[in-house]
C-alpha cells in the first residue's frame, strides 16, 4: 500500500509505475480529492478494514466520471463505494484505486424526488415523508446512500425501493447514462448494477403517490422504534448477513421442514435456518452473532475482516450441513 513516502503499490515495480501514472492523472482532475493510504474502516459500518492506496472523493459528475475513466484507461485494480454499510475491507486493504461519489442533493418536483447517489438513505426517507410522499417510510433506519439502495435494490417490510424508481443516471466512466425502471434489471435485492459492477449510479428520480405526512412519520417512527432495538445505530454491523430466501426456490425437502407461518410474500427468513443450525452467539475474536438474531453479525471491539469472514463462513457451513444449500451473503468483498 502507498505508505505516504512516495511509495506506492508494493507488489511489483511495474504496478508501482502504473499507480503513479493514475495518481498523476487524477490530481489534475478538477473538483477531486485525492488522498494516499487511508483506512476504509473509516468508510465501513463494520469499522474494519485496511488503508486503499489511493481514494478519490468527489460530488462532481463530470468529475467522477473523468476520475473512473482514469483508473480504467490506467489498467489499474479499482472500486467504487458509497456508504459502506454492507462492506468487507479485507485487513491488508485495497491495493488499487478507491472511488467514492459524494454528491447528496435531494430536489422535490411534485411527486417526483431527485435524488443523488450520494444522498443518505434516510434523509431520502425524511424528505419523502415530509412533503407528504409515500413509498419510501418504510425503509426508515436502513444505512448507507442512496447509490448502494439501487444498487442492492433495498428494502424493508415487503417493499423495495424498484417499487419507486422512475429513473437512474449512471456512468460506465465514459459518459452517464439514463435507465427507466424496466431496464434496471430489478429482482430480489439485485439490479443490473449489481451485476454491470463498473456501472456506476450518479442520481435517481424516484416517484412517489400522494399521502399524509403525519401518518408516513408514525409508520416511520414504529419502524425505527423496532429497527433500532435489533440493529442500534452505534453496533458495528451490517444489519442482516445473508439474503432471505424464496421458498419456490428450495429443495422439497427443505420447504417441507419450514413452518408455513415464516413464509410472508414468498420468503423465508435466512435467521430461521441460521437458529437452526445453531450459530446464535458464536464467537470468532471480536466478532460475534447476536444472541438474540442469528442473522446479525457484528464487531464487538476490534474485530478483524480474517475473523468476520470465518464467522460468515462457519454460518454458512453449519446451514449447509444441516440444509444442503449454501446461504448468499447481502455483504461485498474488497480485497
Amino acid at each position: 500500500m502507498l505508505t505516504g513516502r512516495n511509495t506506492c503499490c508494493p507488489y511489483n515495480q511495474e504496478l508501482m509505475s502504473v499507480c503513479s501514472a493514475v495518481y498523476n492523472r487524477l490530481t489534475a482532475i478538477p473538483e477531486a480529492t485525492i488522498r494516499r493510504d487511508i483506512p476504509l474502516s473509516q468508510y465501513t459500518r463494520f469499522a474494519i478494514g485496511g488503508p486503499a492506496a489511493i481514494l478519490v472523493e468527489t460530488a462532481n459528475p463530470n468529475s467522477f466520471v473523468q476520475a473512473l475513466d482514469a483508473a480504467k484507461s490506467c489498467s489499474v485494480a479499482h472500486v467504487v463505494i458509497g456508504g459502506g454499510t454492507n462492506l468487507v475491507v479485507a485487513d491488508r486493504g485495497f491495493n488499487g484505486v478507491v472511488l467514492r461519489y459524494s454528491a447528496r442533493r435531494i430536489v422535490q418536483d411534485g411527486e417526483l424526488l431527485r435524488a443523488e447517489a450520494g444522498a443518505v438513505l434516510q434523509d431520502v426517507v425524511d424528505a419523502s415523508i415530509a412533503a407528504g410522499l409515500k413509498g419510501l417510510e418504510t425503509m426508515t433506519g436502513i444505512p448507507g446512500d442512496l447509490g448502494g439502495a439501487i444498487y442492492g435494490n433495498a428494502g424493508a417490510y415487503g417493499r423495495s425501493i424498484q417499487e419507486i424508481v422512475d429513473h437512474v443516471h449512471w456512468t460506465d466512466g465514459n459518459q452517464i447514462h439514463c435507465f427507466d425502471n424496466s431496464a434496471c434489471q430489478f429482482s430480489y435485492r439485485e439490479s443490473i448494477f449489481k451485476r454491470k459492477k463498473d456501472w456506476i449510479v450518479l442520481s435517481a428520480d424516484l416517484r412517489f403517490r400522494d399521502a399524509d405526512s403525519t401518518e408516513l412519520a408514525r409508520i416511520a417512527g414504529e419502524i425505527r422504534t423496532v429497527r433500532d432495538a435489533k440493529y442500534p445505530p452505534t453496533m458495528k454491523c451490517a444489519g442482516s448477513i445473508f439474503k432471505n430466501l424464496l421458498f419456490a426456490q428450495l429443495p422439497s425437502a427443505v420447504q417441507g421442514q419450514v413452518p408455513p407461518k415464516l413464509v410472508r410474500e414468498g420468503k423465508v427468513p435466512s435467521a430461521w435456518f441460521l437458529e437452526q443450525a445453531d450459530v446464535k452467539g458464536l464467537r470468532i475474536g471480536d466478532i460475534q452473532v447476536a444472541t438474540y438474531h442469528a442473522n446479525l453479525i457484528y464487531n464487538d471491539g476490534a474485530g478483524t475482516a480474517a475473523d468476520l469472514v470465518k464467522v460468515i463462513a462457519e454460518c454458512k457451513a453449519r446451514v449447509r450441513g444441516k440444509f444442503g444449500f449454501d446461504l448468499e451473503e447481502e455483504v461485498q468483498y474488497i480485497g
